[in-house]
């Protein structure tokens, strides 16, 4: 291990905004985020697959009235996002490292009320379906935590992951299509996106490559 990776899972094991497996609140902060760790009680919202947490510390900065957590399983990643939030002094975000497979042993049912997946590895492939963040296996993962009217949203470079997103997320009827488009900086919903931009896709915008974006409203 490289001395720049001890240095950052270091600063995880002694950061108050990363919960990771050998700290305190990793195996009892499950419905308690409100509770024992955000300083106020404010609606939960994840980043999934947050990689360095560029969104998780962007959305916490704009929206300060809602409580954002980055999840992502590499130590090395979420540690750059927890120093960034730390610097800023933002109490409304944190890092946990874990699995998307494992958000029930951190998570009530319908606690959550917004998720975002930030440029996902779209998986072309027919072989690697099943490891796609936004087919239905992962779909049901998100209703289950989703409260009734929560928002899951989907920004893509890749036209592939964008196209059969939308189709799967039309598809089912738990969720309600609410905006996409397959060129967000050309389209009335780059509010939505608070100007954020993770350091790959400001190179591929750059290069003149369109970014999707979808939202959809849970209906249960």
């Amino acid at each position: 291990m490289s001395r720049r990776k001890r240095h950052r899972f270091q600063h995880n094991q002694e950061a108050r905004n990363v919960i990771e497996k050998g700290k305190p609140l990793y195996d009892t902060i499950k419905g308690k985020w409100n509770e024992v760790h955000f300083e106020k009680a404010q609606p939960l919202v994840l980043e999934l697959a947050c990689g360095k947490g560029e969104y998780t510390v962007g959305l916490a900065e704009n929206i300060p009235d809602k409580n954002f957590i980055g999840i992502d399983i590499k130590g090395d990643r979420i540690a750059r996002g927890s120093k960034r939030a730390l610097d800023k002094g933002l109490t409304n975000a944190s890092f946990l490292r874990t699995g998307i497979q494992y958000l029930d042993e951190f998570f009530e049912d319908k606690e959550v009320h917004e998720i975002w997946l930030i440029h996902p590895d779209p998986q072309p492939s027919e072989k690697q379906e099943k490891k796609r963040l936004t087919n239905q296996h992962f779909l049901n993962i998100y209703k289950k935590y989703l409260r009734k009217d929560g928002l899951f949203r989907l920004k893509t470079d890749s036209p592939f992951l964008y196209e059969y997103s939308l189709e799967m997320l039309k598809n089912d009827p738990d969720f309600e299509v609410l905006t996409y488009t397959n060129d967000l900086y050309n389209s009335p919903l780059l509010q939505e996106h608070y100007g954020i931009q993770t350091h790959y896709e400001q190179l591929w915008v750059e290069k003149g490559y369109t970014i999707n974006y979808i939202t959809a409203r849970l209906k249960v």
